[in-house]
């Protein structure tokens, strides 16, 4: 006799939902992708104020809202509200309903100018170094005193330490020597008298008469040398530059073993000041 299964058949699969022996995983979300970084964000208030400003710059005789809104592609009332703003921080002034420059953005334009002088005369100093392998000074005579506008060096070919003022021993050294040599003789004395002369080593020029004595003599664009007179184990070379009314000076410091490097030095200096006069008087005139 057959023998009969008697175990229990499998369940029915509900109809409409098909049958599968694999558990049944619950579905994930999608993981969230990386924040990315946002890209800079420009200010579009701040690029339309900007464009006003340039536009009113344009106008030597100003200019009236509606002809400032069309020239710059602003709505009127948006040009209206940032002409205000820019009126009440100073940057324009409103007058008999025209549009001008006003007091924030003529500091802004003097700060551009005087940033654009530095760095022209910081350019040509380090030209300077660089074609000489030595420090570069650069001095003006300006208000009566003699101030150092700025030095170029390598910590190879360090510049002189200022161990004595500058401005109170320009007798000593051959900045200060040049700059005078280049004033008339009412302005030396002046200088003098307000600054007199003293020994500040055994080398340097002992008094007045023999320093003016020394002026004198020095003809006009060569180069001026001293020995030792500022700082010992030092020589110096300045040349002179004049623009206008204002006395410069180019200057070079050597150590006093390479004393004999001194007057062909200070002649390629002569030579290199010569190719950067133009950007040198632009910026003695800033």
């Amino acid at each position: 006799m057959a023998t009969v299964d008697t175990a229990p058949s499998e369940p029915h699969a509900p109809v409409g939902r098909p049958h599968s022996s694999a558990p049944q995983v619950p579905r994930q979300a999608s993981p969230t992708p990386p924040e990315q970084p946002h890209s800079a964000t420009l200010i579009g208030s701040v690029q339309r104020a900007m464009r006003l400003l340039e536009c009113v710059a344009g106008h030597e005789y100003g200019a009236p809202a509606k002809q400032l809104a069309r020239e710059t592609g602003l709505a009127l009332p948006t040009a209206y509200h940032l002409l205000r703003t820019l009126v009440h921080e100073g940057y324009l002034r409103r007058d008999r309903g025209l549009f001008f420059l006003g007091e924030a953005a003529v500091r802004l334009s003097s700060s551009g100018a005087e940033q654009k002088r530095r760095s022209t005369v910081a350019d040509a100093l380090a030209h300077c170094r660089d074609a000489l392998g030595l420090p570069v000074y650069y001095a003006l005579y300006r208000d009566g005193e003699i101030e150092v506008m700025g030095v170029s060096d390598t910590p190879g070919n360090p510049a002189v330490e200022e161990w004595a003022d500058f401005r109170e021993t320009g007798h000593a050294h051959a900045i200060g020597q040049c700059l005078l040599s280049q004033l008339g003789e009412d302005a030396r004395r002046d200088h003098l008298d307000r600054h007199a002369v003293q020994a500040i080593t055994p080398y340097t020029v002992r008094d007045s008469r023999t320093l003016l004595r020394r002026l004198e003599r020095i003809r006009r664009m060569e180069p001026v040398t001293e020995r030792q007179e500022y700082a010992l184990g030092t020589v110096c070379a300045a040349i002179p530059i004049t623009v206008g009314s204002t006395a410069a000076t180019i200057a070079i410091s050597l150590p006093v073993h390479q004393a004999d490097r001194l007057l062909s030095a200070a002649r390629q200096l002569q030579d290199e000041v010569g190719r950067l006069l133009g950007s040198l008087s632009i910026s003695i005139s800033m």
